[in-house]
């Protein structure tokens, strides 16, 4: 049945494509009932097929004069046409791309969860670099981290919390510091960025683990193992000459790129400098109110935080041919050299040694490096006058002022007849500040010092001298016990969160 349907619907085709006559004749010529003239077609012949061809000639022309009449119809068939197709290809593109969106989301959600990939504007660069230099580490004695995720396991903190840490923002509504002013000896304000317990937790890591590994120069007595500010004033006691100089800016003049390429250096990868270094330092910001609400706002380069504890050893560690430089000077000059943090002091006995000069080569070679010395405190001290380095008298011995002695003992008196909030020592509370004071005294005498402690226990005691906050005793023997410290004085990493009225 199909195939007689066929072979109907290819007669009729042929037919409407010719003439009914010229599609006889080719049958009747194929069965054999036409009778072929080898000398060429029959008039009848030709003429069926002049007839054929003048009807696809005029079926031809009927089809053009229907377009024509048509014209608009057809136009706006086409046009409906082409709108549906574009419309059901914009759907399909849509859905595409949608599909697209959805999985290049979850894929980054899930690369999220595993690695940092982006850290702000203007850091993140080189965030795929993770190749390390393994002779460097090794050479330092540091740990190698392959990728991020162990170096938050090494620190003992989620991926997603370094990542929260070390994120650089342009506007926030967070700030990883405390920010507050004391006042300077010399007077003024010093600005401290205090890190938050979080951040503090993962920079005291940091210190312990990468920097105090690092080995700095010898003149360097300020903030490392075994020296302190006794040991920074030792070279420079019974010289004729004292010269002592303050960089200005110290810490801000370390800024992000330094601290990344330090890193580097170490034999770090790129990719884990970028995040160490973003952890260390911090973008200065401005604090604005809107609507109710407070942003910090970026407005200057990441430098190092004056508050920081990874902040000092930075420093030193980057100073190191800056210490060289000036320990040439030295060298050169037949004169002891000694840095404390960003107080440089020169002493000499040779009387050919110019002061000046020195002062002015100093200058020389710290603009070379980076820094600026603070105008204000250029200070030339000979041996008639006192000459102190770093609080110490250095004239014939390490001491002490005698005239801050005396105003101590003074106070220390008073506060057996008078009230304590009447009298004043030293900035902030007077506990600490007194039990501060105690504790440098001791550094450098300390018998003087030990017995200056015991005056302020037995004050603490009867009372004359209030703690705003319980005073931590010793389970034993009920007695308020003296805080454990390194070697330069300041209480250890685990007091470091306490008043000093709290770790006495």
């Amino acid at each position: 049945m199909a195939d007689n349907r066929n072979i109907r619907q290819e007669l009729y085709d042929r037919i409407r494509a010719a003439s009914k006559d010229e599609v006889v004749l080719e049958e009747m010529k194929r069965m054999g009932f036409w009778n072929k003239n080898d000398k060429g077609p029959t008039v009848p012949e030709l003429l069926i097929k002049k007839e054929a061809e003048l009807n696809k000639e005029l079926n031809k022309l009927y089809e053009e004069k229907r377009k024509y009449q048509h014209k608009e119809a057809v136009l706006k068939e086409m046009r409906m046409k082409r709108m549906a197709e574009a419309k059901l290809r914009r759907e399909e593109n849509k859905k595409k791309k949608e599909k697209e969106r959805f999985e290049k989301a979850e894929a980054w959600k899930k690369q999220k969860e595993k690695e940092i990939i982006y850290l702000g504007e203007g850091v993140s660069v080189g965030l795929n670099n993770t190749d390390n230099n393994v002779a460097a580490l090794q050479k330092h004695h540091l740990p190698v981290f392959n990728n991020e995720n162990e170096l938050a396991q090494a620190i003992g903190i989620p991926l997603k919390e370094l990542r929260f840490l070390s994120f650089s923002r342009k506007v926030s509504t967070v700030s990883h510091y405390r920010k507050f002013y004391i006042p300077k000896k010399s007077g003024g304000k010093r600005l401290i960025s205090a890190p938050m317990p979080r951040l503090k937790q993962v920079q005291y890591w940091i210190l312990e683990n990468i920097f105090n590994k690092i080995a700095v120069h010898p003149a360097v007595h300020g903030f490392t193992l075994q020296r302190s500010i006794v040991s920074n004033a030792q070279p420079h006691i019974g010289k004729a000459v004292v010269v002592n100089i303050d960089v200005k800016d110290f810490f801000p003049s370390i800024h992000y790129k330094r601290v990344k390429g330090l890193l580097q250096q170490l034999g770090f990868s790129e990719k884990i400098a970028v995040i160490l270094a973003l952890i260390c330092t911090e973008a200065v910001t401005e604090e604005v109110s809107i609507d109710g609400k407070n942003y910090f706002v970026q407005k200057g380069n990441r430098v190092l935080p004056q508050g920081a504890p990874t902040s000092p050893a930075i420093t030193n560690i980057l100073c190191y041919q800056l210490d060289k430089r000036l320990q040439g000077l030295a060298v050169q000059n037949q004169c002891s050299f000694t840095r404390y943090a960003d107080d440089i002091t020169f002493s000499f006995n040779n009387p050919a040694t110019n002061a000046q000069q020195l002062v002015w080569r100093i200058k020389k070679i710290l603009a070379d490096e980076g820094f600026t010395v603070h105008p204000e405190k250029i200070r030339i001290m000979r041996k008639g006058a006192c000459q102190e380095v770093t609080g110490i008298v250095v004239n014939e011995k390490a001491g002490i002022p005698r005239k801050k002695l005396r105003q101590f003992r003074a106070v220390l008196h008073q506060l057996k007849t008078k009230e304590a909030d009447t009298l004043k020592w030293g900035q902030g509370n007077l506990a600490s500040a007194v039990t501060g004071y105690a504790n440098f005294v001791k550094m450098v005498k300390p018998a003087q010092g030990a017995a200056f402690q015991q005056q302020i226990l037995s004050l603490l005691q009867t009372n004359r001298l209030p703690y705003p906050v319980a005073v931590t005793t010793n389970a034993k023997s009920k007695q308020q016990t003296p805080p454990v410290q390194n070697n330069n004085g300041t209480p250890k990493k685990e007091d470091n969160d306490k008043p000093w009225w709290n770790v006495v």
